[in-house]
């Protein structure tokens, strides 16, 4: 098993666990309870609290809007927030991989901002980043639990 201190929880993770995922949940809440066990700082970023609440304003759901606020207490996840910097490293990491979103070039900049081990994620294009170590949910299941 490979030792982490700092992981980034992209916004996938934390969809798939509050809503109960079908096919991710229990792989999710596993992965994160062996990180908070271990010991692991959890950060993520305002990014991902304007990703994941798209859904429960629109549907005008105060229960999963509230999830999200424990989760982060509970989970004691250190939110980061966008600066100047990350977004100029955003841009570097867009300009390096082109397919890359902008809102995912964010997310790897505040990982690396934050000095994050791993970037835990679900979107297989990220694991080419070669700034961090990037896993979908399945490849850091499969490698270290």
């Amino acid at each position: 098993m490979i030792e982490y201190k700092k992981v980034f929880i992209d916004t996938a993770p934390v969809v798939y666990f509050l809503q109960g995922n079908e096919l991710y949940f229990e792989k999710t809440r596993n992965i994160l309870r062996n990180l908070r066990k271990m010991g692991i700082t959890l950060i993520s970023s305002d990014i991902t609290i304007a990703e994941y609440l798209v859904m429960p304003y629109r549907e005008n759901n105060l229960l999963l809007t509230n999830a999200l606020e424990r989760f982060i207490r509970l989970a004691e996840i250190k939110i980061i927030h966008t600066s100047e910097n990350i977004a100029r490293n955003a841009a570097r990491i867009r300009a390096e991989y082109k397919g890359f979103k902008a809102i995912d070039a964010f997310q790897l900049a505040t990982a690396l901002e934050s000095d994050c081990d791993l970037f835990l994620t679900n979107d297989k294009q990220l694991r080419q980043f070669s700034g961090i170590t990037c896993l979908t949910i399945d490849d850091y299941y499969l490698n270290n639990i």
